[in-house]
């Protein structure tokens, strides 16, 4: 049964990545791979093998290769390195914080928000439309 490229949420077709010259060590060779929306993927593989440029390359993190890799058109990807840049004079948690950005700013807000719905003198109407906001 054949399948259409749009029904993958991440298409890889004919990938090869090289380390150093264009005579460099070739870490994948011709790799081709389509991912069902919803599938669980595992990479094993030797050391050294490329599992890691592999889910680099996925992640955009690594753009210098031959072939193509792309997901579907509205889809994102992320990656989480194996070996996070930790700032070492923060706490776990605040360096938990401070990579997630945005996200932690949202929640604080959310959470100022449903104070405000305590407060004796509340706008109600304005909170309501900002938590919307915010959860949107």
């Amino acid at each position: 049964m054949a399948h259409s490229e749009q029904e993958y949420v991440y298409t890889m077709q004919r990938l090869s990545k090289r380390y150093g010259s264009a005579q460099g060590r070739k870490v994948l060779d011709n790799v081709s791979l389509s991912f069902f929306p919803g599938a669980k993927i595992g990479v094993l593989g030797l050391n050294g093998a490329g599992k890691s440029t592999l889910l680099r390359i996925m992640g955009g993190e690594i753009t210098d290769f031959e072939g193509s890799a792309s997901p579907r058109p509205g889809a994102s990807v992320g990656y989480l390195p194996q070996e996070p840049e930790l700032d070492p004079a923060l706490d776990v948690m605040a360096n938990i914080r401070a990579g997630l950005g945005e996200v932690v700013e949202l929640l604080d807000r959310f959470d100022r928000i449903n104070d405000g719905f305590g407060e004796p003198d509340a706008d109600f109407d304005a909170l309501m439309k900002e938590q919307a906001d915010v959860q949107d």
